[in-house]
């Protein structure tokens, strides 16, 4: 069961959110830690309601990396909040050192960097999160002590197959208040494993929201006394695995004959595999190299690249629908779940679209 002695009981809860207040808006500024997979928050009050991005001043926190050192959190961009309410908001921020520089964790603004250069090729992006539910104690939520006794089954129904639908449905919504362009959801293999897509954005955006996303996650999880583990490989003894599968097009790709520029761009990918596996999870690859190990039937093989029409086991799968159609987008099922997307959505797009790519003999593509 979701307990957490922590919390406020919801009627108490309720009483205090119910309390009037004059024109003063609190704002909460979200940052990515040090690590790179995690995220920090803190709330202050403005004297009213901010307009825009540019209403809401930087503001200082501490950063621990090693070392306690004050940083600068600047606005990026601003959502409602779904916690308090109209009109208090959501703030995401870059994080800078003194020198006005990023710190080494917070990739968006090479992120946007690139973007600006392939602006005319209007790239699109759509995420798909995953993530597994905890209980307090360390087990998967609604698991008994001696595991889980159900088999495999995605967009499973009933109570005797999935754990967790109401966080799952309260997420979604709070995401929709918010202003994050969440488009679905649906239950994945795990009973207690869920995922949520986010989509299309286009440039940083994508990150933006995703990141957004996975904050609001991580408060819902609060309140009803859970974890939301992003872990690649979520239970040792188990072949599922999380990942955040990436969707990628152009206006080439979407339009009339976009085919041909899909496989193009494969082809791209096929010639920088180990490039990208050393950015498509926080931890240079190391991630990945346990959760793509070709054993189930939704991964592919760290060593070797592959694609296919219609096959979720592969690198990058080309979905049936846009093959039947001649244009679309192509989904790049590499990406763990605690990936950076800033630095998915870069590196795709340099070598999809910058990158002059030469073989490269470290790694075979089929």
């Amino acid at each position: 069961n979701a307990t957490n002695t922590g919390s406020k009981h919801p009627t108490v809860k309720k009483h205090y959110l119910s309390l009037a207040k004059g024109a003063e808006c609190q704002v909460t500024y979200i940052w990515i830690d040090y690590s790179g997979e995690n995220l920090q928050c803190k709330t202050r009050t403005l004297n009213k309601e901010p307009t825009g991005i540019r209403d809401i001043p930087e503001w200082s926190a501490s950063w621990m990396d090693g070392n306690l050192i004050e940083v600068t959190l600047v606005p990026v961009r601003m959502f409602r909040d779904p916690f308090t309410l109209d009109p208090d908001k959501l703030v995401l921020c870059e994080v800078l050192d003194s020198n006005r520089v990023p710190m080494g964790s917070n990739q968006r603004s090479q992120c946007a960097k690139v973007m600006e250069e392939v602006r005319e090729f209007e790239p699109w992006f759509g995420m798909e999160q995953e993530y597994i539910l905890f209980g307090l104690d360390g087990r998967p939520f609604g698991w008994a002590p001696q595991g889980s006794p159900f088999t495999r089954v995605n967009c499973a129904v009933g109570i005797n197959q999935v754990y967790g639908r109401d966080i799952c449905i309260c997420h979604y919504k709070a995401c929709l208040y918010a202003g994050v362009k969440i488009c679905g959801t649906n239950a994945e293999s795990l009973p207690s494993q869920w995922e949520f897509q986010v989509g299309p954005c286009e440039g940083t955006e994508m990150g933006d929201h995703l990141w957004t996303a996975r904050y609001i996650l991580h408060r819902v999880c609060e309140d009803f006394g859970v974890v939301a583990s992003l872990d690649v490989k979520p239970i040792e003894d188990k072949l599922d695995t999380s990942g955040c599968h990436i969707n990628f097009s152009t206006k080439e790709m979407r339009s009339e004959g976009g085919l041909q520029y899909i496989e193009e761009a494969i082809r791209r990918l096929s010639r920088r595999h180990s490039q990208h596996l050393r950015v498509y999870d926080p931890h240079g690859g190391a991630d990945n190299m346990s959760r793509l190990t070709s054993q189930s039937s939704s991964t592919s093989s760290f060593h070797v690249f592959s694609t296919a029409t219609s096959c979720r086991n592969v690198s990058v799968r080309i979905p049936g629908h846009v093959s039947r159609r001649g244009c679309g987008y192509f989904e790049d099922r590499r990406p763990a779940a605690n990936c950076d997307p800033y630095n998915v959505m870069r590196t795709l797009v340099e070598t999809c679209l910058l990158e002059t790519c030469e073989e490269n003999d470290d790694v075979e593509a089929s």
